[in-house]
């Protein structure tokens, strides 16, 4: 039996997930002859899970994954040569406090982008905050923020993210100005922040998209100086789907 005192002032204090248990958790309390303060006790605890779920989601969802994937849905046998031991723990969020990198580096279709998404998530589930970008969107927005004189506001938004991932970096060269605001990001994030970066270019290709070799230089000094580096040598995955549904 609901009583509608105890709902209403639930209902002012905001405690929804009180207000939706009391009635049932009593009952249960009561039946299993439970104290008071156990009663107690485990009405706090669900409301404090209610809201831990809903702080996650939120954090999921300000992290804008353009698809969602997860490590249970990654087939590591298709990539032997990859550690899975370091990917699981890599998920534990121990990079990210100590603010130390991650690349990804391999030909398209390798599961590059699942890997980094799959990490990030679990970071998300971990209460930390993360902001996920296709390497073209981060510069676009960098450059349109330069241009209506927004950069400071760009800037902190991103200084908020405790993970960010830069997801196709080099499949794409960048304007000289597009190229100039990147570098001036992976500057602020060095050792403030966590970056997870996926690229079909080795590092020594990476003047192939940011034009200039001084800068280049000066940015990967500053990225691989903390930063874990995983090569993934593999068939492409959706060429080897394409290849498996052909007639034998």
């Amino acid at each position: 039996m609901t009583d509608a005192v105890i709902e209403s002032m639930l209902g002012q204090l905001r405690l929804s997930a009180c207000r939706q248990n009391y009635a049932v958790l009593a009952k249960e309390a009561i039946k299993n002859n439970k104290s008071h303060l156990e009663y107690l006790k485990a009405l706090l605890a669900e409301e404090i899970n209610q809201r831990l779920d809903r702080r996650v989601k939120t954090i999921i969802t300000k992290a804008k994954f353009p698809i969602l994937k997860t490590l249970a849905d990654f087939d590591f046998s298709l990539v032997p040569t990859l550690n899975k031991h370091k990917i699981l723990e890599l998920t534990e969020g121990d990079f990210i406090d100590n603010q130390q990198n991650v690349c990804f580096l391999g030909q398209t279709g390798t599961g590059k982008t699942h890997l980094a998404t799959a990490i990030a998530y679990e970071a998300c589930k971990r209460k930390y905050p993360v902001l996920f970008f296709s390497a073209a969107k981060l510069v676009n927005e960098l450059l349109v923020a330069s241009k209506n004189l927004a950069i400071l506001k760009l800037q902190k938004k991103l200084a908020k993210a405790k993970l960010i991932v830069i997801d196709e970096l080099g499949y794409i060269p960048f304007s000289k100005e597009g190229a100039e605001l990147i570098f001036q990001f992976f500057a602020e994030a060095y050792e403030k922040q966590s970056l997870i970066i996926t690229s079909n270019l080795e590092f020594s290709e990476w003047t192939n998209f940011l034009g200039d070799p001084t800068m280049t230089s000066a940015l990967l000094d500053r990225f691989t100086h903390h930063c874990q580096i995983l090569t993934i040598n593999a068939e492409s995955y959706r060429f080897r789907q394409r290849k498996n549904k052909q007639p034998g």
